[in-house]
């Protein structure tokens, strides 16, 4: 098991949501987040320019058994790109180890707690 984390555009969420549905990946939990990275946005205020230390992202995460890794992150891929070769703040995944998910309601443990 695996937990996949992508931390993409908020524009981008409702793509990536779509192409994870159509790859039959439709648990996922979503949050709004904060962040920085390379990506840097000036915005206008009070009629000076000013660079957000923080800028607005979506991050995604989602428990897949072994066989779905790929897919996932494949999916996650072609849909958070924001042009056929990508751009700076497109976004990032990470792949971590999941040790154990449990069902609460169920009792479920493992991959078929997923």
């Amino acid at each position: 098991m695996k937990l996949i984390t992508a931390i993409i555009r908020e524009v981008q969420l409702d793509k990536v949501r779509e192409a994870l549905i159509e790859a039959d990946i439709k648990r996922i939990t979503v949050s709004r987040v904060s962040g920085h990275g390379q990506q840097r946005i000036e915005e206008m205020y009070r009629g000076q320019i000013i660079v957000p230390d923080l800028i607005p992202k979506i991050k995604i995460e989602i428990a897949v058994n072994d066989a779905f890794v790929d897919i996932t992150v494949d999916t996650i891929l072609r849909a958070a790109r924001t042009n056929e070769n990508g751009s700076v703040g497109d976004g990032k995944i990470f792949i971590s180890p999941l040790e154990e998910c449990i069902r609460i309601r169920t009792g479920e443990r493992g991959g078929t707690a997923i």
